[in-house]
């Protein structure tokens, strides 16, 4: 029986822990700990790494480092390196560093949007209207972020009319790829199958993320949901860190390592070398301070055996 469908035989997986993850530590991560890691995550296979966020210092402090970080990595051919802008400002500063893709985020939820960016869905597209002026003329590829696309914690779910209106918005600018993200943790598969279906009728060829937390526990049956519509490319989190400040009782993201094991175990090739990322999974604790959710680096994977038990 194939649960799956007709799916695709290769996924790309991104990594966005060093941003989305680390900007909500505690502690400010040491720079050349982020360094060591981007460059050691880069060495696995993933498609995209999200480095960092051209935000205000003041804003986010954790991520304070940004030029640095960005300049020093080591960039490996067939690895784009993102960086989130959310204005004028951080998308010059992302092409001063020589950014491969910035990522420009609103939330469907306008009550979400205005606690998240300050700013009513209207006035953020004409800011993205703006940075898109900004690119002109230059090789930066522009990825636009529907938040709250599965549902907003405040204004419930958000019908697929307003997530395919915000698809049409930014490609209508020039954007040249789109990620539906499940901000607050609130998608379940036949939504995710639903919409993915949608957007995809709606919009054939166009370069589509899904982007998935696990706050309630659905994240990789989420992720196998638009496997089975033909979505090709996933965001997730190194260790599962990361989570939307402004979701009440949100925790983490998928985790990358959990992800690239449910995908090559059903047989889906994701170009990852998975003993790599959890070598990369087994030190972040020690980076971050704490103990990380990611379940295959605490059980193994699911093809390590163990020694039968000693015959009584």
């Amino acid at each position: 029986m194939n649960l799956l469908g007709n799916t695709p035989a290769r996924v790309h997986i991104n990594d966005v822990a060093v941003r989305d993850g680390f900007q909500s530590e505690t502690a400010f991560v040491p720079t050349e700990d982020k360094i060591r890691l981007i460059d050691r995550l880069s060495r696995t296979g993933l498609a995209k790494i999200e480095v960092t966020s051209f935000v205000s210092p003041k804003a986010i402090p954790n991520l304070r480092d940004a030029e640095e970080v960005m300049r020093r990595i080591e960039r490996r051919p067939g690895v784009v390196y993102v960086a989130l802008v959310p204005n004028e400002r951080g998308c010059e500063r992302a092409i001063a560093c020589g950014v491969d893709e910035i990522n420009l985020v609103m939330s469907i939820g306008e009550t979400h949007n205005l606690a998240n960016m300050r700013m009513t869905c209207a006035q953020s597209l004409e800011q993205f209207r703006r940075v898109m002026a900004l690119t002109r003329g230059s090789p930066l590829r522009v990825n636009g972020t529907v938040a709250t696309a599965f549902g907003c914690p405040f204004d419930g779910d958000q019908p697929k009319e307003r997530v395919l209106w915000a698809v049409g918005q930014y490609l209508s600018m020039g954007m040249h790829s789109v990620t539906l993200a499940d901000t607050t943790g609130m998608a379940h598969p036949q939504q995710v199958a639903e919409v993915s279906r949608a957007v995809l009728q709606a919009y054939p060829g166009l370069p589509l993320t899904l982007h998935f937390h696990n706050t309630r526990g659905m994240g990789l049956a989420n992720a196998l949901a638009g496997l089975s519509e033909g979505v090709v490319s996933y965001d997730a989190s190194l260790g599962g860190i990361g989570g939307c400040p402004y979701a009440p009782g949100a925790t983490g993201n998928i985790c990358t390592e959990d992800l690239v094991h449910m995908f090559e175990s059903c047989g889906v090739d994701t170009g990852v070398d998975l003993d790599a990322l959890l070598g990369c999974a087994r030190d972040l604790p020690a980076i971050v301070g704490h103990e990380v959710p990611g379940q295959v680096l605490r059980a193994g994977k699911r093809t390590e055996l163990h020694a039968r038990p000693a015959a009584a």
